[in-house]
């Protein structure tokens, strides 16, 4: 039985075995490396603090994800597909890793979240496309 996510030291290991795979991933990956440009020692921080925040109501995260998401979809599109890859890439990374109330409760915030960004970035995509 793997262990559910019990603190922001679980939240550190999910967020840096995502954005491992997501840094060589072939679908997503040059949006972050080459497109964002994305400065891991910034942003790694920030993600921690934003999935806590998601799980546990820390109050510790500062920004705007959905404006940071639009500005990248202006420089360069994102399509259902990619947010649809992007949330598979998260559920199995979870799904490795943890099992239990917390686990399930953050996939499924995953899931709004993905849904959310992709309509205020592209409204013309379908949400229900996302699993």
């Amino acid at each position: 039985m793997k262990p559910d996510i019990k603190d922001r030291a679980d939240i550190q290991q999910l967020v840096d075995t995502f954005y491992t795979k997501v840094r060589a991933d072939d679908t997503i990956g040059y949006l972050f490396n080459d497109v964002a440009k994305v400065n891991w020692e910034v942003h790694l921080p920030r993600m921690y603090d934003f999935w806590e925040n998601i799980l546990f109501q820390t109050g510790g995260f500062k920004g705007n994800p959905m404006a940071a998401h639009v500005q990248l979809h202006q420089k360069s599109p994102l399509s259902a597909d990619h947010f649809q890859h992007w949330l598979k890439l998260w559920l199995t990374t979870v799904d490795e890793l943890f099992e239990g109330d917390k686990t399930e409760l953050i996939k499924q915030r995953a899931r709004s979240i993905a849904t959310m960004m992709q309509v205020k970035v592209h409204p013309s995509n379908d949400p229900r496309s996302i699993m």
